[in-house]
């Protein structure tokens, strides 16, 4: 049986304008292949905008570096639906379309999750942004797309600096220095189980931690209250998605908080967690023995 893992046309190998990152990709499929062959599987890479892909030739589909629908939004939401209606879809569509817009964020404090203090404007200028100071009591605030992922169209402002143009719907938080000092950690599951932790660090004189601009990644065996706290997240969700992580910063109390829940195409950082490629495989296998046929 074939399953298809959804690249994009940015991350496939071979691709004109294959993005700086896109070695991920690569250390993904690496991790995926042996492990699923050893069931008796076959995972191919192909790009979610692909015309030519019969997505019903496919046992499964597994989203994975569709690293550029945030500025294609509708586009990729109505291609999730039809690869969903044609085969399983891993994380489903419901799930997609919910934790797009990070104000799932709002939905997962109200149920418990601990987030950073966040202010949510449909639209930045001079004088919002001012007033987003005022409102953080901050002299220090990061300004993130409310779609978007890997830091893509991000700014970290100081008070009284030059505000950038901004086209899309931001949210605003205060700049908390643990992520310079500690970093930032990310906690993977699979199948709602824990499989590993690594903690992410900027270069000298950032604060973005992503591969693209240089941050480093170091496995970690988290405490227990940390770990706990990451999985506490996972619970607050309906039911357990296939894959998902929990990306945390330390709070001035000391206790974890909430950055992001990433269940649509998060990189789940392989290279860190050996155990990856065969729990994601053996996670699919159980779920298609129980997908009526």
């Amino acid at each position: 049986m074939k399953i298809a893992y959804i690249a994009s046309q940015v991350t496939l190998p071979g691709t004109p304008n294959r993005r700086d990152d896109a070695f991920e990709h690569d250390y993904m499929m690496d991790a995926l292949r042996p492990a699923f062959a050893a069931r008796g599987l076959t995972i191919e890479d192909v790009s979610w905008d692909d015309p030519d892909a019969d997505w019903g030739s496919y046992g499964a589909a597994i989203i994975g570096t569709t690293w550029d629908y945030w500025d294609r939004q509708d586009e990729f939401l109505a291609a999730l639906a039809r690869i969903e209606a044609a085969t399983p879809l891993y994380n489903p569509v419901d799930l997609v379309r919910w934790n797009i817009h990070k104000t799932y964020l709002r939905d997962l404090e109200a149920r418990g999750a601990r987030i950073i203090p966040t202010l949510w404007l449909d639209k930045v200028d001079a004088k919002s942004a001012a007033a987003a100071f005022d409102t953080h009591g901050s002299d220090d605030l990061v300004f993130k797309r409310q779609v978007g992922a890997g830091a893509d169209g991000q700014h970290r402002l100081k008070r009284g600096d030059v505000v950038p143009d901004m086209l899309h719907p931001m949210m605003v938080q205060p700049f908390l220095p643990s992520i310079q000092s500690e970093g930032e950690y990310s906690f993977i599951f699979i199948g709602g189980d824990f499989c590993h932790a690594l903690v992410k660090r900027a270069v000298q004189g950032d604060y973005r931690i992503q591969s693209k601009y240089g941050g480093k990644e170091t496995p970690v065996d988290p405490s227990t209250d940390d770990l706990s706290d990451a999985s506490a997240i996972i619970t607050m969700l309906d039911e357990a998605p296939l894959y998902a992580r929990v990306d945390m910063v330390r709070g001035d109390d000391g206790r974890l908080v909430l950055m992001e829940l990433e269940a649509i195409e998060p990189y789940l950082y392989p290279v860190e967690g050996p155990r990856l490629g065969d729990m994601i495989a053996e996670a699919v296998r159980k779920r298609l023995e129980t997908t009526p046929a």
